[in-house]
């Protein structure tokens, strides 16, 4: 049912797309003219980064389907039409054409249960929503900055920054690349827009155009911030919310920090504002708070995951002086030793054991950590790497000792120790679950390039 409603909004905005492109080829003032609302098509358009991919929120495997599929710009009906034969046509022929296009009305059928229709809706939607907005520019072009300004157009290139509508910043700047010095009511730039709000594809949008960087870092706003102050300070509460946990807010507001402080000019660095604050200042003061926050997450999350850790350590460290069967009351030794399965236990063990170790050894190099700003960059975030790493071995290898002291014990009773084995599997699974996107979260963020993405020339 929800797939039905998202199918038929899809096709109304389609519908609508089509109508504004029509109207816009006729009536191009259209762009810039002011309703009741005093509002203008083109930062209506702004106001809505769903309408272009950059603002999609496509997962990875939706985006790989999305850039696979072709959008054919000249057939917008998704209808399936039987072809108008003539009269004739032999009936051999007729029948050979509707078993060809019922197949292709099945294969519509099956590419909307999947979802793939959905994503191809939206990719056609996005594309008309293009081909507007280009519309608009060429009428844009035309324009003087007075136009422009009444139109609303230097407004809807600062919401379309701050949304991160990549699209649309583009085909502006392109369309009236002296836009780049266009200011806000605080005197602040694009620029300092897309850093203010945290939006790494604009702000590389930015980066590489080399003849503007000079004079775009060196500006400040009313307050006599500059793109560095500006990156000091925290990040609007919608961005922050994306990332889950306090540590990882406090190192992505601090990657933002170092990405923008390696480019700008040395005298943005130590340049004072208003308040006499440096760009460092700024980012300690207003992050002072988050770092507080990111101190209580990490410290929770290693507690609790050392108790765990603990726990491996005692049991696997028992487990390997009560081996499974017993001792040879003669030599000492194993009287399992020669079998595969006890080779298996041992090994196992002594992994477990190893890996917990080191996982507790990590937490406790957390708990004792001085919580620096530094810290949230790298060392925080690679402890809890490695510690929850090798939490998750330790739980995986305690299991297979387990299991191997089982098939020991039972001696091929296989119809009990398969389900136990099974059941077994269950807290590896559940670890799985409940941390390992926390895991791969962590070691994104930590080891991913950094906040400049490559982009296409303007």
């Amino acid at each position: 049912m929800h797939q039905q409603r998202q199918s038929h909004s899809h096709t109304e905005s389609s519908t609508s797309s089509d109508i504004s492109l029509d109207l816009l080829r006729d009536y191009p003032s259209l762009a810039v003219t002011k309703d009741s609302n005093h509002s203008t098509p083109i930062l209506t358009l702004s106001d809505g980064p769903s309408a272009f991919f950059s603002g999609s929120g496509l997962g990875f495997w939706q985006r790989l389907i999305y850039h696979r599929l072709k959008i054919n710009k000249h057939s917008f009906s998704n209808d399936v039409r039987l072809p108008v034969t003539h009269q004739d046509q032999n009936e051999k022929k007729n029948i050979k054409m509707r078993a060809f296009f019922g197949l292709h009305a099945l294969d519509l059928m099956l590419l909307k249960f999947s979802g793939i229709k959905q994503i191809y809706d939206l990719k056609l939607i996005h594309t008309r929503s293009l081909e507007v907005l280009k519309c608009m520019c060429k009428h844009i072009t035309a324009l003087d900055i007075e136009e422009c300004a009444a139109g609303l157009v230097f407004d809807a290139l600062f919401q379309a920054t701050k949304n991160g509508t990549a699209e649309f910043v583009v085909e502006m700047l392109k369309a009236r690349p002296n836009s780049f010095y266009t200011e806000d009511k605080n005197r602040r730039s694009i620029l300092m827009c897309a850093v203010e709000y945290r939006q790494e594809k604009i702000f590389s949008i930015f980066c590489s155009v080399h003849a503007w960087k000079c004079r775009l870092y060196s500006t400040t706003d009313n307050r006599g911030n500059n793109c560095l102050h500006i990156a000091g300070m925290l990040a609007p509460d919608f961005q922050l919310a994306r990332i889950s946990g306090a540590a990882l807010q406090m190192q992505r507001e601090l990657q933002w920090f170092k990405e923008v402080q390696s480019i700008v000019p040395e005298s943005c660095k130590k340049a004072r504002n208003k308040d006499g604050e440096t760009p460092s200042d700024v980012f300690t003061k207003s992050h002072k708070e988050l770092a507080k926050q990111g101190e209580e997450w990490m410290k929770a999350t290693a507690s609790s995951s050392s108790v765990v850790g603990s726990l491996i350590i005692t049991i696997m460290f028992a487990a390997i002086f009560t081996v499974p069967g017993g001792n040879n009351q003669e030599t000492g030794f194993p009287i399992f030793f020669g079998k595969k399965s006890f080779m298996v236990f041992l090994i196992s063990d002594a992994i477990s054991l190893f890996t917990a170790s080191i996982s507790v050894l990590m937490f406790l190099g957390i708990l004792t950590s001085r919580y620096a700003e530094e810290d949230f960059y790298k060392s925080l975030p690679q402890k809890l790497i490695l510690g929850l790493s090798t939490l998750f071995i330790s739980i995986a290898t305690m299991m297979v000792t387990f299991s191997s002291a089982l098939i020991i014990m039972l001696q091929g009773r296989w119809s009990v120790i398969l389900p136990i084995i099974m059941l077994a599997a269950l807290p590896v699974t559940l670890f799985m679950f409940l941390q390992f996107p926390l895991l791969v979260e962590i070691f994104i963020s930590t080891y991913r390039p950094g906040i400049l993405v490559k982009t296409k020339k303007l």
